[in-house]
């Protein structure tokens, strides 16, 4: 865990140049560029707010913000996954020829997607006053569980990225997972939607503890209790924890397998 910190800060500039990079390719040739990270976060509010509080009706005042809530979050997550699994395979030739430390590549689209997730927070912010939510001072909490988030991601990003090297099928399989992860964790509806005999499957979800600040913050105007906070960290430093190691311990072999 020291190599990681040790390393981010001596290759910052470099993870900072890949982020950004990354972000220009995503949005190079779009008309709106940058906006539709602003745009992409507004479309699916109206789609989802639409089918769940009209169609399926989930009685919940103010749906669209109890939605965005945990959906943005969750969107930074799936999308730091889906750029990161592939960052050690598509660097393949960058990693042949130049002496570069492997873990900037997954520690880059979690930089560039971080970016992503704070430009969206501001539709957001803008929904609330406009839907006549209270603000609550409780946004000012949303660094904390925002860094647990992204240090769960992180260690989720490492572990995917050194899998995909040597099974491709990884980038494939991931997508499927993330399917049935958005639907298993309590986003586009309340945990106590959930009959009560079930709910103790849900909490074997640990990015549930992750993003629950997220909620908690922005639409209850409530702090998370102390074991939740301490629940969300040791999900977080758990993960990174293992995906680092088995990133750390592999690295060296990738260069024959991309």
């Amino acid at each position: 865990m020291t190599q990681l910190i040790h390393d981010s800060y001596r290759y910052r500039e470099l993870i900072w140049a890949l982020a950004i990079k990354e972000l220009k390719i995503r949005y190079k040739r779009s008309v709106l560029g940058f906006m539709w990270a602003l745009l992409n976060p507004a479309f699916m509010m109206l789609v989802l707010t639409l089918v769940f509080s009209t169609i399926m009706r989930f009685n919940i005042p103010h749906y669209a913000i109890f939605l965005l809530s945990v959906l943005l979050p969750w969107t930074f997550f799936s999308q730091s996954l889906s750029y990161a699994v592939e960052s050690i395979v598509t660097n393949g030739d960058l990693i042949k020829k130049v002496a570069i430390p492997k873990m900037v590549f997954p520690m880059a689209a979690v930089v560039s997607n971080i970016i992503n997730l704070l430009l969206s927070l501001i539709p957001l912010a803008l929904l609330v006053p406009l839907l006549r939510h209270p603000f609550y001072w409780t946004w000012f909490y949303l660094p904390v569980p925002l860094l647990a988030l992204a240090i769960f991601t992180l260690g989720m990003t490492f572990f995917f990225a050194a899998a995909n090297v040597y099974y491709r099928d990884v980038s494939h399989i991931l997508q499927v997972v993330l399917s049935a992860w958005f639907y298993l964790t309590p986003i586009i509806y309340p945990l106590d939607a959930i009959p009560a005999r079930y709910q103790w499957l849900l909490k074997l979800n640990p990015i549930i503890y992750v993003i629950n600040g997220f909620r908690l913050s922005v639409y209850y105007g409530q702090l998370p209790k102390a074991p939740s906070i301490l629940a969300s960290f040791a999900c977080a430093f758990i993960s990174l924890f293992i995906g680092f190691s088995i990133f750390r311990k592999y690295q060296n072999n990738f260069v024959f397998y991309v």
